[in-house]
């Protein structure tokens, strides 16, 4: 009876689950059936996947807390992927069971959804589809919610879901408009309230609307049931206050982050605290500021966040002034091996300035170096950045001429005693300080020596030998390619001579002197003939052969190498002087240093500097005392105009205009003068490049204004002072373009020129020429042009043509030969329309070229008399 009963029961459910499988019907137990199978089965672990893909992004993203942290923790998208990424197969599994939930359980009877549970499963669709950054399908499934669904409870969610979308396709005014009118219903609340205002503050953020996103993230961050959430919004407050600068609301959005303490992932405590420390100002109280960062370096917990922290600390003893304690801050933070490249990159560069304020500027030169190897190469700061590196270079140049000739000009003036007390201290100094080296070179020998037998005796005979940690010690935290930490020479044993000197008598203490040969050791022990009998003989002869080997401590080394001629010294102090004038002008112009800038100047006119540095360097110091507010200015500004009063730098200072025209850059000067160059007005390109090259004297503009010069002195001055001109550019600036272009032109162009002879022995067309003077200018111009209209002589043309700096002629020209321009000419003397008097010649166009290039116009005259 009871295997029947069982039976029928079998039969019973067997029956029950094919008539509830289908999708066509719809009754209870159809609904319910695919809706429960949907949700508690194929649902569930596309959730799951989902939540693992999710908490997979979370984990592999970085915050970059230097900007306004974005609302949601996403990582790049999929066209940002590199060639080693890939996509995250928890989506796929996630989308793969919404389509089957789709697929298989989807209920659509005479157009309308029976199964409830579909609304989740497109909601699943979409939103796997949106991590995965396919975002026009994740659009298409978010859609099908809102169209099919209007009555659904996640009616709101894919509201949202669909503005994320358009944030994310960059579609931020369509998102706000559709967000707005969500919020403005007044039925939407709970977390998707939360969540709407949220990504409505990215969408805000995105166009640059702060102040909007302010009012949307505090809404965000007071609907919003989670902790994570709470922690993230208050941050970006906080940073969205800073962008606006209310510092104080800021503040009090930081500290909201602080008192969440463990409530709040500790990434946000931290960057919180890090905020609050960039707002402390010098004269805040410092104990206490010093105190809370000690704590939170002490405490294990924020280990993981060292970098950040010992960066900021660094920062408050950078305003603070105490430049060496936040070198050593910096260079923790940077042992700390931070996946933060900015603030390594920021590290690096801190360090840099410190050495660049210092005047150290070979060790501010590699740090840069260190900045840019870790920088983003496309943003603004790395060019900032690329171009102070640039011009360190030529800021080391001519320091180190600076120095170098300061020194060398200072022991010439002195007399014999003074100059012998001097390198005899020198030298004594020098000898210490190998002494020390040397033994410190041998005590490192030594320890090296004994760990390495240690080692090898405890690892066994051919073992490898692990680097010491003595050796390790003196690794120190520097950028590459910078030399020994204290910046002194190198520690290699033959570059010290004291070290050498100790090898040279232990070998002789063992072996004796013996001769360099072949089998020398077997020769040292079979013949004791070259050892030496005296141990005190080969002490002393050690040391010859040390002072021999290393000229350095000899009086007479040094005192030869002074310089006694004039011309060198003169030559020295030229240089120099040279350089104080350029480091004036890098300072100023380049890095805005005006204090420095000041200095260089001011210390060029104490040295008793050519003449033509003399008023550009005061002209820069009034200009630098002038920015500075200083009094100094009105001191400099008096003596230009009492000692220079018909410079141009007094018409500058007088004429506001001028003025104004003079603040203008190089490149600008450079480009308004070379229009006018080929506008013709010559004699005014020159005088104003007289005046341009002193005015800019150093910067990279100059090679320019010196060719534009070599050609305007070609066209005013002749062939022999274009030759000297273009030869000083070739000269002066061999590796600039301009150089190498003028010794092209000297090579292959000017031989050319200086090969043209008069009378020329070719002549195509004949012209007539009117020498101009005041009285004739007006006239003659006048008198041709009547002539040219009344003959109605189109083949003619007039032209008033540059010949040098104090003449020009009046040209008339299109004449094919010499008897119709003696016609024309004789006409406009004798027609009573015309009458012209003036002085007037018949010359061919060849020979005018000539007579214009080679200034022969006097040679000419006197041709033709013959």
């Amino acid at each position: 009876m009871k295997n029947s009963t069982l039976k029928y029961f079998i039969i019973a459910g067997t029956l029950t689950f094919f008539i509830a499988c289908s999708v066509k019907k719809d009754k209870f137990i159809n609904r319910n059936y695919h809706a429960l199978t949907s949700e508690f089965n194929v649902l569930y672990h596309g959730d799951l996947a989902l939540q693992e893909g999710v908490q997979g992004l979370v984990n592999n993203y970085n915050d970059n807390f230097w900007e306004i942290l974005p609302i949601e923790r996403l990582p790049k998208t999929v066209d940002q992927l590199t060639p080693n990424e890939t996509k995250n197969p928890s989506f796929e599994r996630a989308e793969d069971k919404a389509v089957k939930a789709i697929q298989k359980h989807s209920m659509n009877i005479a157009g309308s959804e029976k199964n409830s549970q579909m609304d989740e499963a497109y909601l699943l669709l979409g939103k796997s589809r949106y991590y995965e950054n396919r975002f026009l399908p994740a659009l298409e499934a978010f859609n099908y919610v809102l169209y099919k669904y209007p009555q659904s409870n996640n009616i709101y969610q894919a509201k949202v879901w669909r503005e994320k979308v358009n944030i994310r396709l960059e579609n931020e005014e369509g998102a706000i408009k559709n967000l707005k009118k969500l919020i403005a219903n007044k039925q939407i609340s709970g977390q998707d309230l939360a969540d709407a205002n949220a990504i409505l503050t990215q969408a805000y953020v995105n166009l640059g609307s702060n102040d909007s996103a302010v009012a949307t993230i505090k809404v965000a961050k007071e609907k919003t049931k989670l902790n994570e959430e709470k922690a993230r919004y208050l941050f970006i407050l906080g940073q969205l206050y800073e962008s606006l600068n209310y510092q104080d609301s800021a503040r009090m959005a930081f500290d909201e982050v602080i008192q969440m303490n463990r409530r709040s992932p500790r990434r946000y405590v931290i960057n919180a605290h890090v905020k609050k420390a960039k707002q402390y100002s010098s004269g805040e109280d410092t104990l206490t500021f010093t105190k809370k960062f000690n704590e939170l370096i002490e405490d294990r917990e924020n280990r993981p966040f060292l970098d950040i922290l010992y960066h900021e600390y660094g920062n408050f003893y950078s305003k603070n002034k105490l430049t060496d304690k936040a070198k050593n801050l910096y260079n923790l933070s940077l042992k700390t091996k931070s996946r933060d490249s900015y603030l390594v990159a920021s590290n690096y560069r801190n360090i840099a300035d410190i050495h660049f304020e210092d005047a150290q500027y070979k060790k501010a030169s590699f740090y840069y170096d260190s900045t840019l190897t870790v920088l983003d190469n496309r943003s603004r700061e790395y060019r900032s950045i690329k171009k102070k590196r640039e011009n360190l270079n030529d800021v080391i140049r001519y320091e180190d001429i600076a120095k170098t000739n300061d020194s060398i000009l200072a022991i010439v003036k002195m007399n014999t005693n003074e100059r012998e007390n001097y390198f005899t201290e020198y030298i004594a100094k020098l000898k210490v300080e190998d002494e020390k080296k040397a033994k410190l070179a041998i005590q490192q020998a030594e320890k090296e020596k004994n760990i390495e037998q240690n080692t090898g005796a405890s690892l066994g005979k051919g073992a490898l030998t692990p680097m010491s940690d003595v050796a390790a010690t003196k690794s120190q935290m520097m950028p590459p390619g910078m030399g020994a930490p204290d910046g002194g020479s190198s520690n290699f044993y033959f570059y010290n001579p004291m070290t050498v000197s100790f090898g040279i008598s232990e070998f002789q203490s063992k072996w004796g002197k013996i001769k360099l040969q072949e089998n020398w050791k077997l020769n040292a022990i079979t013949k004791p003939d070259f050892s030496s009998e005296d141990p005190n003989e080969t002490s002393e002869d050690s040391k010859e052969e040390l002072q021999k080997a290393n000229p350095l401590y000899e009086l007479a080394y040094y005192l030869e190498a002074i310089p006694t001629d004039s011309k060198t010294i003169d030559s020295l102090a030229t240089e120099r002087n040279t350089a104080y004038y350029q480091l004036g002008l890098i300072y100023k112009e380049k890095f805005k240093e005006y204090e420095l800038a000041a200095d260089r100047f001011e210390q060029l006119l104490k040295n008793n500097p050519e003449e033509k540095l003399i008023l550009p360097s005061k002209y820069n110091l009034f200009r630098i005392y002038e920015q500075l507010k200083s009094e100094k200015a009105l001191t400099y500004k008096n003596q230009i105009i009492t000692e220079y009063p018909n410079s141009r730098y007094v018409q500058i200072i007088q004429n506001p205009a001028s003025s104004s025209l003079d603040n203008a850059s190089p490149v600008q000067v450079y480009n308004r003068l070379y229009k006018e160059w080929n506008a013709n007005q010559i004699k005014n390109v020159y005088e104003e490049l007289n005046f341009r090259i002193e005015q800019f004297y150093g910067d990279e503009m100059i090679p320019k204004f010196e060719m534009l010069k070599a050609k305007a002195i070609g066209r005013l001055k002749g062939l022999t002072d274009y030759k000297n001109a273009l030869n000083w550019v070739a000269v002066n600036y061999p590796n600039q373009q301009e150089g190498k272009e003028a010794a092209e032109m000297l090579k292959t162009e000017l031989p050319k020129l200086e090969a043209l002879q008069l009378p020329s022995k070719e002549v195509s067309s004949w012209k007539i020429i009117f020498p101009e003077t005041k009285d004739a200018k007006q006239v003659v111009v006048e008198k041709i042009q009547k002539y040219i209209t009344d003959s109605k002589r189109t083949d003619l043309s007039l032209s008033t043509d540059l010949y040098s700096e104090n003449e020009n002629f009046i040209v008339l020209h299109g004449f094919v030969d010499a008897d119709t321009a003696f016609a024309t000419l004789s006409l406009l003397k004798e027609q009573k329309d015309y009458k012209l008097k003036h002085e007037s010649y018949i010359i061919s166009t060849e020979d005018y070229k000539i007579v214009q290039i080679k200034k022969q116009f006097e040679d000419w005259k006197k041709l033709k008399k013959n």
